[in-house]
Protein backbone atom coordinates (compact mmCIF):
# COMPACT_ATOMS: atom_id res chain seq x y z
CA UNK A 1 0.00 0.00 0.00
CA UNK A 2 1.39 3.37 -1.01
CA UNK A 3 0.74 6.48 1.08
CA UNK A 4 0.95 10.14 0.16
CA UNK A 5 3.97 11.68 1.88
CA UNK A 6 2.09 14.77 3.03
CA UNK A 7 -1.22 13.25 4.21
CA UNK A 8 -0.29 9.61 4.90
CA UNK A 9 -3.46 8.60 3.00
CA UNK A 10 -3.50 5.57 0.66
CA UNK A 11 -2.77 6.42 -2.98
CA UNK A 12 -2.34 4.63 -6.27
CA UNK A 13 1.24 3.71 -7.22
CA UNK A 14 1.21 6.49 -9.85
CA UNK A 15 0.68 9.06 -7.08
CA UNK A 16 2.97 7.49 -4.51
CA UNK A 17 5.57 10.21 -4.95
CA UNK A 18 3.11 13.09 -4.91
CA UNK A 19 4.09 15.90 -2.57
CA UNK A 20 1.82 18.64 -1.31
CA UNK A 21 3.70 21.81 -0.48
CA UNK A 22 3.13 25.49 0.21
CA UNK A 23 3.12 27.38 -3.09
CA UNK A 24 5.86 29.89 -3.79
CA UNK A 25 6.06 32.79 -6.23
CA UNK A 26 7.91 30.47 -8.60
CA UNK A 27 4.80 28.25 -8.77
CA UNK A 28 2.42 31.01 -9.87
CA UNK A 29 2.89 30.53 -13.62
CA UNK A 30 2.26 26.77 -13.41
CA UNK A 31 -0.77 27.36 -11.15
CA UNK A 32 -2.16 29.90 -13.63
CA UNK A 33 -1.62 27.59 -16.62
CA UNK A 34 -3.36 24.75 -14.79
CA UNK A 35 -6.18 27.05 -13.65
CA UNK A 36 -6.94 28.22 -17.19
CA UNK A 37 -6.60 24.72 -18.67
CA UNK A 38 -9.04 23.23 -16.16
CA UNK A 39 -11.58 26.05 -16.60
CA UNK A 40 -11.46 25.59 -20.37
CA UNK A 41 -12.07 21.87 -20.04
CA UNK A 42 -14.40 21.62 -17.03
CA UNK A 43 -16.68 24.52 -17.98
CA UNK A 44 -16.81 23.90 -21.74
CA UNK A 45 -20.50 22.89 -21.55
CA UNK A 46 -21.37 25.57 -18.98
CA UNK A 47 -19.70 28.78 -20.18
CA UNK A 48 -19.39 30.23 -23.69
CA UNK A 49 -16.44 29.00 -25.75
CA UNK A 50 -15.42 32.59 -26.55
CA UNK A 51 -15.24 33.47 -22.85
CA UNK A 52 -13.17 30.39 -22.03
CA UNK A 53 -10.81 31.08 -24.94
CA UNK A 54 -10.28 34.61 -23.61
CA UNK A 55 -9.01 33.49 -20.20
CA UNK A 56 -5.56 34.88 -19.62
CA UNK A 57 -2.76 32.87 -18.05
CA UNK A 58 -0.91 36.15 -17.47
CA UNK A 59 -3.85 37.63 -15.53
CA UNK A 60 -4.30 34.45 -13.48
CA UNK A 61 -0.57 34.38 -12.76
CA UNK A 62 -0.75 37.96 -11.43
CA UNK A 63 -3.77 37.02 -9.30
CA UNK A 64 -2.03 33.98 -7.76
CA UNK A 65 1.16 35.99 -7.25
CA UNK A 66 -0.86 38.55 -5.23
CA UNK A 67 -2.25 35.69 -3.12
CA UNK A 68 1.20 34.22 -2.48
CA UNK A 69 2.95 37.52 -1.81
CA UNK A 70 0.09 39.09 0.15
CA UNK A 71 -0.68 35.89 2.05
CA UNK A 72 -4.40 36.57 1.63
CA UNK A 73 -5.03 32.82 1.56
CA UNK A 74 -3.08 29.64 1.99
CA UNK A 75 -2.11 28.12 -1.33
CA UNK A 76 -0.84 24.55 -1.59
CA UNK A 77 0.35 22.73 -4.69
CA UNK A 78 0.42 19.02 -5.47
CA UNK A 79 3.59 18.00 -7.30
CA UNK A 80 4.46 14.84 -9.14
CA UNK A 81 7.99 14.57 -10.54
CA UNK A 82 8.47 18.25 -9.75
CA UNK A 83 5.51 19.44 -11.83
CA UNK A 84 2.41 21.11 -10.42
CA UNK A 85 -0.59 18.82 -11.02
CA UNK A 86 -3.07 20.51 -8.69
CA UNK A 87 -3.63 23.24 -6.15
CA UNK A 88 -5.94 24.31 -3.35
CA UNK A 89 -6.47 27.82 -1.99
CA UNK A 90 -8.24 28.45 1.31
CA UNK A 91 -8.57 30.96 4.11
CA UNK A 92 -11.13 32.77 6.19
CA UNK A 93 -14.59 32.77 4.63
CA UNK A 94 -15.20 35.81 2.45
CA UNK A 95 -18.99 35.59 2.83
CA UNK A 96 -20.62 38.54 4.59
CA UNK A 97 -22.90 36.23 6.59
CA UNK A 98 -20.10 33.88 7.73
CA UNK A 99 -19.09 33.55 11.35
CA UNK A 100 -15.47 34.29 12.23
CA UNK A 101 -14.82 30.59 12.83
CA UNK A 102 -15.68 29.58 9.25
CA UNK A 103 -12.99 28.89 6.66
CA UNK A 104 -13.53 28.80 2.92
CA UNK A 105 -12.08 26.67 0.15
CA UNK A 106 -11.50 29.30 -2.52
CA UNK A 107 -10.39 26.86 -5.22
CA UNK A 108 -9.36 23.26 -5.83
CA UNK A 109 -8.13 22.48 -9.32
CA UNK A 110 -6.39 19.38 -10.66
CA UNK A 111 -4.83 18.82 -14.08
CA UNK A 112 -7.44 16.90 -16.09
CA UNK A 113 -4.91 14.12 -16.74
CA UNK A 114 -4.98 13.39 -13.00
CA UNK A 115 -8.75 13.56 -12.44
CA UNK A 116 -10.19 10.69 -10.37
CA UNK A 117 -6.75 9.61 -9.20
CA UNK A 118 -6.84 11.09 -5.68
CA UNK A 119 -4.98 14.37 -6.17
CA UNK A 120 -8.00 16.54 -5.32
CA UNK A 121 -8.85 14.38 -2.34
CA UNK A 122 -5.34 14.71 -0.95
CA UNK A 123 -5.33 18.46 -1.51
CA UNK A 124 -8.63 18.69 0.39
CA UNK A 125 -7.30 16.51 3.25
CA UNK A 126 -4.17 18.65 3.58
CA UNK A 127 -6.27 21.84 3.57
CA UNK A 128 -8.63 20.29 6.13
CA UNK A 129 -5.70 19.55 8.48
CA UNK A 130 -4.49 23.14 8.24
CA UNK A 131 -8.00 24.56 8.67
CA UNK A 132 -8.49 22.41 11.75
CA UNK A 133 -5.10 23.50 13.16
CA UNK A 134 -6.23 27.12 12.83
CA UNK A 135 -9.26 26.25 14.97
CA UNK A 136 -11.98 26.94 12.43
CA UNK A 137 -15.21 25.10 13.22
CA UNK A 138 -16.64 24.85 9.71
CA UNK A 139 -15.63 25.31 6.09
CA UNK A 140 -17.61 26.38 3.04
CA UNK A 141 -17.10 26.76 -0.69
CA UNK A 142 -18.98 27.99 -3.74
CA UNK A 143 -19.49 25.80 -6.81
CA UNK A 144 -21.30 26.29 -10.09
CA UNK A 145 -24.63 24.45 -9.87
CA UNK A 146 -24.06 22.85 -13.30
CA UNK A 147 -20.61 21.50 -12.40
CA UNK A 148 -21.80 17.98 -11.63
CA UNK A 149 -18.31 16.54 -11.30
CA UNK A 150 -17.37 19.10 -8.63
CA UNK A 151 -20.69 18.60 -6.82
CA UNK A 152 -20.00 14.86 -6.58
CA UNK A 153 -16.43 15.50 -5.37
CA UNK A 154 -17.53 17.84 -2.59
CA UNK A 155 -20.42 15.61 -1.53
CA UNK A 156 -18.04 12.64 -1.23
CA UNK A 157 -15.82 14.87 0.93
CA UNK A 158 -18.74 15.42 3.32
CA UNK A 159 -19.93 18.83 2.13
CA UNK A 160 -23.68 19.48 1.96
CA UNK A 161 -25.48 22.14 -0.01
CA UNK A 162 -26.96 25.07 1.89
CA UNK A 163 -30.40 25.15 0.22
CA UNK A 164 -30.97 28.89 0.60
CA UNK A 165 -27.55 29.81 -0.77
CA UNK A 166 -28.30 29.62 -4.50
CA UNK A 167 -27.33 32.81 -6.30
CA UNK A 168 -27.14 33.83 -9.94
CA UNK A 169 -24.63 36.06 -11.68
CA UNK A 170 -23.33 36.73 -15.16
CA UNK A 171 -20.06 35.23 -16.34
CA UNK A 172 -18.91 35.54 -19.92
CA UNK A 173 -22.33 36.77 -21.03
CA UNK A 174 -24.11 33.75 -19.55
CA UNK A 175 -26.15 33.61 -16.37
CA UNK A 176 -24.86 30.89 -14.08
CA UNK A 177 -25.97 29.69 -10.68
CA UNK A 178 -23.69 29.04 -7.77
CA UNK A 179 -24.35 27.01 -4.62
CA UNK A 180 -22.63 27.20 -1.26
CA UNK A 181 -21.62 23.92 0.30
CA UNK A 182 -20.40 23.55 3.86
CA UNK A 183 -19.36 21.04 6.49
CA UNK A 184 -17.74 20.81 9.89
CA UNK A 185 -13.95 20.81 9.89
CA UNK A 186 -13.32 17.55 11.75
Amino acid sequence: MFRCRSTNQPVTPALAMMEIQIATSEDCRAIAELHVQVWQYAYRDILPEQYLASLSVTEREAMWRRVVEGQTAQLLVARIAGGVVGFVAFGTSRDEDASTDRAEIWAIYVNVTFWSMGVGRHLWLQAQQRILAEEYKSVSLWVLAENERALRFYERAGFVVEPQSRKSFELGGTTVEELRYSRGVG
